[in-house]
This record gives C-alpha cells, structure tokens and sequence, in this order.
C-alpha cells in the first residue's frame, strides 16, 4: 500500500504531494528555501548555483479515500490515488484535488489552533452556580432556587464589589496541528475509470476524463457537472479509440486539450459548442506505412500530456518516444526524443508479459527548458528522470 501512485508538486515548488495504493495522501514542505534569495523561477533563468539538492521535510498526511463496492455493477473500487492536482492557495491554506478510479475529493489542509479552556475552578466555599453559598443544613423550603440551578438564602445580599475569587474560564492556545479537511465529494459521473483531472486557469473549474468522456465541475457544486466530450459510439463494436489524458491549457480558460489510444492530440475551444465533438486542430504523427506491425497502434498510445507554462507547446509520452508539439504547427511534433528505442527488438516479449501496455507519465521544468519522463532500469519498473534541454 505504500507504493507512490501519484506525484504532484504545487506552482510554486514549495509543496509536493504523493498518492499512494493505500489511498492516502503525503505532503511535504520544502525547507531550504530561505537559504537562497528571490523565487525559485527567478533563479532558474539565472542559473543560480545549486549547493546541494532540494530538500523537502515531511508536512502532514491524511486518509483520502478507502475501498468501496459498486454494489449495482458487482465491482470493488480500490483506494488506490490516480490523480493528485493543487489548487490555488487561499488564506494561509492549502487546496488539493485527488481521485481514485471513480471518485475525486476536493481537499483543504490548514494550520489549525488546538485550544483548552483553563482556570474553571471557582472557590467551591463561595460558588452560586451549582450548590448552596452558606449553611447547606437549611431546608430546602427556605431557600430560592435560581436559573442555573444554585440556590440563595432569603436573607443573602450580594457584597459591594461582587466576590473576589470569582474567575471566568480562560482559553488558552497550546499547538498548531494541521487539518486536513474534504470540502467537497465528486461522484457517480463516470462509468469508467477516471485517468485525468486538471485545474483551470479561472480557479473556478476543472475537469475530469474516462476513457470515453470529459466531464467539466464547479468546484463549488459536487451534484452536478457538464459532459463536454463524449467519444462513445451508438454501437461499442464501432469504438476504435480511447481518451488517454485530459490537459487545460494553462492561461486560455476555454482551451483544452486530450490524447487518444491512437496516438493524436485534439486541441478543443469550449467556446463552439456545448458538446465540443470536434476539434480545433489535431497533432499526429503519420506512420510510414512500410513500417506499420502489429505493435504500431499499440505503442503510438499516448499515456500522458503536458501544457508548457507559456500555452505554446504540449509534450506527449507514448511507449516509445516523448514528443514536443508546438500548437501553432499541426504538420508534426517539434522534437522526438528516443526513449525505448533499444526495446523495439523485444516488442514481442514485451506484449506477451503485458509491459507494452505500461502507462509513463511526463513534465516539464518550471522554465520550460527540461522535460521529465519515466523508463525501465535494472529490471525493475521504476521512475528514472531523464532530463533533455530543449534549447
């Protein structure tokens, strides 16, 4: 259960989140911050020297999501985090989306107060609220009860001045514990599983994506949501292709873009149509045709894209290869950067123990000028970062 299934570090690189097949979710704080002056950003672009590496300290942890049973289709959903996206912070908290295979939670972890009420204690030979103030030997005829249960004698008068061992509670504030909180609950809006969720630029919306559907949210409203791509056929024996990765664009509200099991990328304005079935423009690459097998279709799947923080250009992951397309050129990718060619001769051991289908993940440094990718070492399916300058 402690097998990192999801990993996400915030816009400004001080927080890093982690998912695990458990269900829970792992923050960690940066802490080496404040030994170098000015944004992380700023220092990239002027290629500040590095002393060591980043080091991040742990933050808090919480449990996001517990195994549940679709008892209408006979099926256990697994706890296991798919997804993990930050949201733009707000009043000294920290705001987070994570989704499982059917179900996405909206998180806000805060600093919260622990306090306790201290002092309560009144000198008991002269208290009123809960017992009698003088001879306890009087009957209870002649006494006068009051609201809140204590009672006075007829003949008490209070003394000039009130008492002065009377002390009101005090409140006081002991440690600062963080509280992980789940705001909102979005479900029962697909019928496959969820493989992509992403932030809009307006701070108001997101999306999440199927295999056969992309859904838009409020984050605000958890019952309801928009079907804004829908490419399941009338007829399932008709389906060629499937929705592999969903992506806003990062400044553009009402641009998106999706890659397919085929291997193209659909550039989509939310501003044509409600139901945005066709594209804008569509990147793929064309296949020689001399070279198509039987593995083609297979390993031109695309796993994942990425927006570069400029909107400009889009870096898709395939089996094979990690591509950059520019969106202002659809004619073909900009950059093909070899990943798994010294695998293209086992194709065929990797089809029979299932590995061809392995889905990587990629990004792109804040700069835009490295890309980060995930391959095979030593046997062992592990998360080897590969960094390419793209100038």
């Amino acid at each position: 259960v402690d097998i990192i299934s999801a990993i996400e570090f915030d816009g400004t690189g001080d927080h890093l989140a982690t998912g695990d097949r458990g269900g829970r979710v792992v923050l960690f704080e940066r802490t080496d911050t404040r030994d170098y002056a000015g944004h992380w950003g700023d220092l990239e672009k002027m290629d500040y020297p590095m002393n060591r590496h980043p080091e991040f300290r742990y933050k808090t942890e919480f449990q996001s999501h517990e195994p549940e049973f679709d008892y209408l289709k006979s099926l256990e959903i697994e706890e296991k985090i798919n997804k993990i996206r930050w949201c733009q912070s707000a009043n000294g908290a920290l705001f987070l989306l994570s989704t499982n295979d059917k179900t996405i939670k909206f998180w806000k972890v805060q600093e919260k107060k622990v306090k306790k009420v201290c002092d309560m204690n009144v000198d008991s030979s002269k208290a009123m609220g809960n017992g009698p103030i003088v001879d306890s030997s009087i009957s209870t005829s002649s006494k006068q009860f009051i609201e809140n249960g204590g009672c006075i004698r007829n003949d008490f008068s209070f003394p000039t001045g009130g008492f002065p061992s009377l002390r009101l509670p005090v409140v006081t504030s002991l440690e600062t514990n963080l509280m992980a909180r789940c705001r909102r609950m979005y479900a029962h809006a697909h019928d496959y599983h969820i493989n992509s969720i992403s932030n809009n630029s307006d701070g108001e919306t997101f999306i999440s994506a199927d295999d056969l559907r992309i859904n838009l949210w409020n984050l605000e409203i958890s019952n309801q949501s928009f079907n804004i791509v829908d490419v399941k056929p009338a007829n399932m024996e008709d389906l060629t292709e499937v929705i592999t990765s969903a992506e806003f664009h990062p400044k553009h509200c009402n641009m998106l873009a999706y890659s397919s099991s085929k291997g193209s990328i659909r550039l989509i304005d939310m501003r044509q149509s409600a139901l945005c079935d066709t594209h804008s423009k569509l990147f793929e690459e064309q296949d020689d045709p001399g070279t198509r097998s039987f593995f083609t279709e297979i390993i031109a799947s695309i796993s994942d894209i990425k927006f570069a923080k400029d909107g400009r250009h889009i870096l898709s992951r395939d089996y094979m290869t990690l591509k950059l397309w520019d969106i202002n050129m659809d004619s073909g990718p900009v950059a093909t950067f070899q990943v798994h060619e010294h695998l293209r001769p086992k194709l065929c051991d990797l089809y029979e123990n299932d590995s061809i289908f392995d889905k990587f993940e990629c990004c792109l440094s804040g700069d835009g000028l490295r890309v980060a990718t995930g391959s095979y070492r030593y046997g062992l399916y592990i998360l080897m970062a590969l960094f390419i300058l793209l100038n």
